[in-house]
């Protein structure tokens, strides 16, 4: 295993003209002069902050450690497999599509970017958009872009916190203000700008018209009821199983134990992400890590079993990849 351990992820603050100086929610210490729209988590870039490896970024340690860092279940052994970020929309972000797989083939890409949204947070009122209203066409889309009414063609739905939305590659979507998003998603940054209210950016229409998906399986996760576990202090709660990865939330109140390891026996990195509390990760003959609201912690592969211990209370998304193949969630607009 060599010197792996739970690594403590410095957040990597992203600006966008939709962003905020205010990420409170989350950052309550943290004040910017651009504004944020979001906080990576695992990216490629994004740098261990504790221990031995401090500095060292995630795409140089799944070089260096592969199946030891990202374990089996991850398509590439020597790339991270999932990109989790805060989002902070404080104004509508750009109109945009992600392609799935077999169109990121096309152009030269290994993979596609699927991706799911958890509302950690969100006002009265906010809204995201998801796929396009029922018998409207790419060809439809593309009109309505050069019309300056793109936004019209979408259906908005209002979302509330504790919403997991699933985002398959090929649907056009966007985010609307009032809310924080956990997304996940996997580790690509490929998206293509389809609309963007007269902002002075780039769109990519001719690769994004081409990604577009007419017919998609996006939606609100429709979930399993929560389980209790242990004495009952404690709370899993599924959130979604999907082919690229796996998110629950947990609600904790004493100490638990977690593997690398799901049903399939096949381990994969976790990834630890608190959105309410503080707590301890704790792994055999390793330095603990603290884990409070807004960090990340990553759990290599290589470790079989680790242990999360609350200080007072604590809530955390944890996120893998499927050791098996697992169809796309049933969801609902």
């Amino acid at each position: 295993m060599g010197n792996l351990y739970p690594l403590l992820m410095l957040p990597r603050f992203d600006p966008r003209p939709w962003g905020t100086h205010d990420l409170s929610p989350i950052y309550p210490n943290h004040r910017f002069e651009e504004k944020i729209g979001e906080a990576w988590l695992t990216g490629d870039d994004c740098k261990v902050a504790n221990g031995p490896l401090a500095g060292r970024t995630l795409s140089q340690l799944s070089e260096q450690y592969q199946r030891e860092l990202v374990g089996e279940a991850a398509r590439d052994a020597k790339r991270f497999p999932l990109l989790l970020k805060f989002l902070f929309p404080h104004e509508k972000l750009s109109v945009q599509v992600h392609p799935d797989d077999e169109q990121a083939l096309r152009v030269g890409e290994p993979w596609g970017k699927t991706e799911c949204w958890y509302v950690a947070h969100a006002k009265a009122g906010a809204q995201i958009a998801l796929g396009l209203k029922p018998g409207v066409t790419s060809a439809h889309l593309e009109a309505a872009i050069h019309e300056q009414r793109a936004e019209q063609l979408l259906n908005w739905i209002n979302v509330y916190p504790g919403d997991m939305i699933y985002v398959a590659g090929g649907t056009v979507h966007t985010l609307g203000p009032g809310s924080v998003i956990v997304e996940t998603q996997q580790q690509s940054d490929m998206t293509y700008r389809l609309y963007d209210y007269g902002r002075p950016r780039e769109l990519h229409l001719e690769n994004g018209l081409a990604a577009v998906k007419e017919t998609v399986a996006s939606g609100k996760v429709i979930r399993p009821a929560p389980s209790q576990l242990g004495s009952g202090k404690n709370r899993r709660v599924p959130l979604v199983a999907a082919p690229y990865f796996v998110v629950d939330m947990f609600e904790a109140k004493e100490g638990l134990e977690l593997t690398t390891r799901d049903g399939s026996g096949r381990s994969s990195a976790q990834i630890m992400v608190a959105t309410e509390g503080c707590g301890v990760i704790e792994a055999p003959g390793m330095e603990s890590v603290t884990l409070a609201k807004g960090d990340a912690v990553v759990i290599p592969a290589s470790i079989d079993g680790f242990g999360v211990r609350p200080q007072w209370a604590l809530e955390f998304l944890r996120v893998y990849v499927p050791g098996t193949s697992l169809p796309e969630p049933d969801t609902r607009i």
